[in-house]
């Protein structure tokens, strides 16, 4: 047997029954040449001692694995795209590859994008831009390092084929990628079976997603199922919309078809670090009207939520789904104190405290220009960073009378239990960034120069960044 003990395949989306997903076949590609493979993420579902051939037949092939599904599932949904209903959505590229359970007993999937057309293509060729795979990890990689809860991407084998976009260089290479992420059930998912009038499949919708994903959620004697979901849910999205806008990250394309029910970052596509704290920042240059700018993030979340509400109307009352969402805004503000404790490795304290905090040091970061990445790298551990940033290259700019307020409070504040002062990644004097000339420039090494070991560098660089972190890294 090629998997190592922690292997656990599951196949738990098959329960919800054929009127969630259609069967598909995967497209044949003319050449498969593996260029990522997650190994740590590997490791945590027993995939880690797959040789490279074992490798590619079951992720460019996608040769099922034993136990799991017996067949791809791509999977059906509608969505508010940039707030216009659209039914005619559903895995388009991709497929429901396997489920999988980690050594916590939480049910993974494998997800593919390019993997070929479905019945939800939409006239698309159903294939992936290698560039597009490649931004991908370099996205997930640098999220998770960051403490945000991301899908994780876990292998990336080019196919051989050239593609034609609009909005790359074309012709351009191809490659299928699979991400492992904790669900790919949406918002859309149940919009879907809601404008369908499936009531009683959207029921089994809710009972599912409790049990599934929120396996520890209670419901009183005398509660409601979906309220009590809902609420979960909001805490959830709350939760990973505040480390995105700690960690700079802005999605791009935050529409109903886009957001996991579990809270988990996933289909991010022409997303941005970034490079200066600015509100108005948008990643994608289609949305000309910056509904989905850095700064209007929270809000996108919240609306999408109330989209969810409008679902859950048949099961659960409007006053308690009202109550739900307006909470979120005071939930969200929380937090975002606490992202940002931790984006600045100190100790949570209290929500007077830790909001005066984030209240100082954002408004450095926004009035004086200074690098989105730099003030959370030079200060980070508060008091214990405090000499590092005072006698580093912007010592000047923190002994200014501008950053005195922000200096003033983190110097009050601890750092978390497992900085240390001595990491080789805050010595060596510089913070890992991913900014769109950083991706660039590492794209052309790759489709230029064939340099593959780039994209290995800056892996193992964000992987210094996350151990000096003090994020769990699989081993």
């Amino acid at each position: 047997m090629p998997f190592s003990q922690a292997f656990h395949p599951a196949h738990d989306h098959t329960r919800l029954g054929g009127l969630f997903y259609d069967v598909v076949e995967p497209a044949s590609f003319p050449m498969h040449r593996l260029r990522y493979r997650n190994n740590r993420a590997a490791a945590t579902v027993g995939l880690d001692t797959l040789t490279e051939d074992e490798w590619v037949e079951h992720f460019g092939r996608f040769k099922p694995l034993p136990g799991s599904l017996p067949h791809p599932l791509a999977l059906r949904y509608h969505g508010h795209q940039f707030r216009q209903y659209n039914p005619d959505l559903g895995d388009g590229r991709g497929f429901l590859f396997a489920q999988l359970r980690d050594d916590t007993g939480r049910l993974l999937d494998l997800g593919t994008k390019g993997s070929g057309r479905t019945p939800w293509s939409r006239g698309g060729d159903g294939r992936l831009t290698l560039k597009g795979g490649v931004r991908e990890i370099l996205a997930a990689s640098m999220l998770e390092a960051l403490g945000v809860e991301t899908s994780r991407a876990f292998s990336l084998i080019e196919t051989g084929e050239n593609l034609e976009r609009h909005d790359e260089p074309s012709p351009t290479r191809s490659a299928v990628l699979v991400r492992l992420g904790h669900s790919h059930i949406r918002i859309g998912t149940f919009q879907r079976l809601a404008a369908n009038a499936e009531t009683e499949a959207l029921k089994q919708l809710v009972t599912y997603v409790r049990e599934t994903y929120y396996p520890d959620l209670s419901v009183p004697e005398d509660g409601n199922e979906a309220l009590v979901l809902f609420e979960a849910v909001c805490g959830r999205v709350a939760r990973v919309g505040a480390q995105w806008m700690a960690a700079g990250f802005v999605h791009g394309v935050l529409n109903t078809d886009n957001i996991a029910i579990t809270g988990e970052s996933f289909d991010y596509g022409p997303w941005r670090f970034l490079p200066r704290f600015d509100a108005n920042f948008t990643a994608a240059y289609f949305d000309h009207n910056a509904l989905y700018a850095y700064g209007r993030q929270p809000q996108a979340l919240l609306w999408n939520l109330a989209r969810l509400a409008e679902c859950l109307l048949e099961f659960a009352p409007h006053a308690g789904l009202t109550d739900v969402l307006s909470r979120f805004p005071a939930l969200y503000e929380r937090e975002l104190d606490l992202a940002w404790c931790r984006r600045l490795g100190v100790r949570p304290d209290t929500v007077e405290t830790d909001r005066a905090l984030r209240h100082a040091a954002t408004l450095f970061m926004e009035t004086s220009g200074i690098p989105f990445h730099c003030l959370p790298f030079d200060w980070y551990g508060g008091s214990g960073g405090a000499e590092r940033a005072l006698n580093g290259e912007r010592g000047d700019l923190y002994r200014d009378s501008a950053f005195s307020e922000a200096r003033s409070l983190l110097e009050k504040r601890d750092p978390v239990a497992s900085y240390s002062a001595d990491h080789p990644y805050f010595s060596g004097g510089q913070p890992c960034d991913m900014l769109i000339t950083t991706v660039e420039a590492l794209w052309t090494k790759l489709s230029e120069q064939d340099d593959w070991a780039a994209l290995g560098d800056k892996l193992t660089e964000i992987d210094l960044m996350a151990d000096a972190l003090g994020q769990y890294r699989a081993p």
